[in-house]
């Protein structure tokens, strides 16, 4: 398809191409992207287009990372904003140890990872109450950088299994009631897959009878029943984000971000589709993937920009390409034809909440958000936990955004994107804090606090180091 083919004119300051060209930004120090892209996790997943989705779970669960549809969109409506003074009441709290890993939330359980004494763990936790469930441990090294350590990946529950994949490469299938180890595999011994320099970041992603990772050049797929491998993994690096699954003309296919650019392949046997050179100066390709059409591509890095890529097997056309839009900070979100994400990286002035339209680059109202976040979309809303543990809510318009109401919720680094499920958000901090709130507005939890320091504290098993 020609970029002709594209109704709007591309605006000035960005660039219209026939094909793909490089973007040559000023490059931050090391140091400051490994930050970066810390914080895009709890964070890093991307958009999907999933059709034929095998995940089974009620209306208002959130089984995986960026919820049913793999958006970042919640249609969880009848929730309120009718807050006391002090912010929503908070049901319970507790720890998990460290990390960034979100919440899968399925069948009245709630699934997180957290590392402690070099020894990941997988918790599982009573919804409501916050009692622990069962919880599975073993060794993994905390990988601590420039700051805190731990998952960087989030669950998947898939019917009574739920899926785990650590920052060293153990890959589980678990049952969700139990928590017993149905099979495991180590991607690095057992595939020969090469580890990402800050570890394996892609939560995992079913599709059918498969378990999708971006693990290697061209993505990993495994037998979901046996962990067997469909088909060889490709030699390369992986990036820092999921898998984006959709139909092509061929078949069910996924897109990944790896560490040198986009690649599409057919999930059946791995054939690949398209490629596009996508290169970080660092080789941090963090940035998530939106498909704004079925055939239109979006991809943002805080250190590169975005560009709009139209799609077809054996041919990228990139139509617009700048830098109003590098949202590689966190997972933006897609709106009625308009992109919302927090622009730039921790030490960038101009670093804000701003929207963009998805189809020609333009910023249509920036934010201050006095550092960065997370944020996901429910009933119309932007749902924002800023990097300092401030919550904001408010519509999501291309107008503006004027939060409709604030609370202070949690201290420490907030880098993981907090999720709705059931009347109740569910957020947490770097250092493995995780604090249940009632957006409910049912009033019917007689241990509610406005006051999250003062939730009831659920006490769990803290794992000895694992052999």
């Amino acid at each position: 398809m020609s970029i002709a083919s594209f109704s709007k004119p591309v605006p000035a300051g960005l660039r219209p191409t026939g094909c793909p060209v490089s973007l040559s930004p000023e490059p931050a120090s090391r140091g400051l992207v490994r930050r970066c892209f810390l914080r895009t996790l709890g964070v890093a997943a991307m958009l999907a287009l999933t059709a034929g989705s095998t995940l089974r779970a009620s209306a208002d669960d959130w089984p995986q990372w960026r919820g049913p549809s793999r958006t970042g969109v919640s249609k969880e409506k009848g929730w309120t904003l009718a807050w006391p003074k002090e912010g929503p009441p908070s049901l319970w709290r507790t720890s998990v140890g460290m990390g960034y890993s979100s919440f899968a939330v399925a069948d009245g359980r709630v699934f997180t990872l957290g590392n402690t004494t070099n020894t990941d763990t997988l918790f599982c936790f009573d919804a409501a109450s916050g009692s622990s469930l069962w919880s599975h441990s073993y060794a993994c090294p905390l990988d601590e950088s420039t700051v805190e350590g731990g998952p960087l990946s989030t669950p998947t529950v898939d019917g009574s299994r739920v899926y785990t994949v650590s920052r060293r490469g153990h890959v589980f299938c678990l049952e969700a009631d139990t928590g017993k180890v149905v099979w495991q595999k180590q991607l690095t011994d057992e595939l020969s897959v090469t580890r990402p320099e800050l570890g394996f970041a892609s939560s995992p992603v079913v599709e059918g009878g498969a378990l999708v990772l971006n693990a290697g050049g061209a993505g990993t797929v495994l037998d979901k029943a046996t962990g067997k491998p469909l088909w060889n993994p490709a030699k390369g690096e992986a990036g820092y984000t999921t898998p984006v699954v959709y139909d092509s003309a061929s078949g069910r296919a996924a897109t990944f971000l790896t560490a040198h650019g986009v690649v599409s392949v057919l999930l059946q046997d791995g054939k690949e589709l398209f490629r596009l050179p996508w290169n970080d100066p660092h080789r941090l390709n963090v940035g998530d993937l939106i498909f704004t059409t079925p055939t239109s591509l979006f991809v943002s890095g805080s250190g590169r920009g975005s560009t709009l890529l139209q799609t077809t097997e054996g041919a990228v056309v990139e139509y617009w390409s700048g830098t109003n839009a590098a949202f590689g900070f966190s997972s933006s979100v897609l709106v009625n034809g308009h992109v919302f994400g927090f622009h730039g990286h921790p030490d960038d002035p101009n670093r804000d909440l701003r929207c963009v339209d998805a189809d020609t680059g333009q910023v249509r109202w920036r934010q201050p958000a006095y550092g960065l976040g997370t944020l996901f979309v429910a009933d119309g809303n932007l749902v924002v936990l800023t990097e300092r543990g401030a919550l904001w809510v408010g519509e999501a318009t291309a107008v503006g955004f004027k939060p409709k109401a604030r609370a202070q919720v949690l201290g420490g680094r907030c880098w993981t994107v907090p999720v709705l499920a059931n009347g109740r958000l569910y957020c947490r901090n770097s250092r493995g804090m995780v604090v249940c709130l009632d957006f409910s507005g049912k009033g019917s939890s007689t241990t509610a606090s406005s006051d999250p320091a003062k939730a009831p504290i659920v006490q769990v098993e803290r794992p000895e180091a694992a052999k």
